[in-house]
């Protein structure tokens, strides 16, 4: 497995990996949804290309008290973070040639545009706020 599944006990491999300044590709699905079970080997398969990031696979409702504030209203949704930058929160197609251009477009960004981009408009300044997986995973564990 190219991409660890998040859970009360490896939150903190995650938190580490943000704070450390590394690339953190986050699926958010659910054990129901067919097409989250049939995306998971394109999210492998993606994450295989990616060794220098961490991909992390999340079940909504197993980690509601991490993500259950978040608003995924369809699956598969992506969320790519660096640091305490949010680069993207969506939802995605589940085809993996279309996240493995996202995740490279996003990590070719340089510091400067990633914040730029950060703050140039609500949606993304919401993203900030509300889907900093860092300080998701933080405030889950108090």
């Amino acid at each position: 497995m190219h991409s660890i599944t998040l859970e009360p006990d490896n939150r903190d491999i995650v938190a580490q990996a943000l704070a450390g300044d590394r690339w953190v590709v986050a699926c958010l699905c659910a054990a129901w949804c067919g097409t989250c079970t049939s995306y998971r080997a394109s999210f492998e398969s993606v994450a295989a290309r990616h060794p220098d990031k961490l991909f992390v696979w999340i079940d909504v409702e197993d980690e509601a008290g991490v993500v259950g504030d978040l608003d995924v209203e369809n699956f598969p949704t992506l969320l790519i973070q660096r640091d305490d930058v949010v680069a993207f929160f969506g939802t995605m197609l589940p085809d993996p040639a279309l996240a493995d251009r996202l995740v490279k477009a996003q990590a070719a960004q340089s510091d400067e545009e990633l914040a730029r981009l950060a703050a140039s408009n609500s949606e993304r300044r919401e993203w900030q706020q509300d889907c900093n997986l860092l300080e998701l995973i933080r405030a889950a564990g108090q």
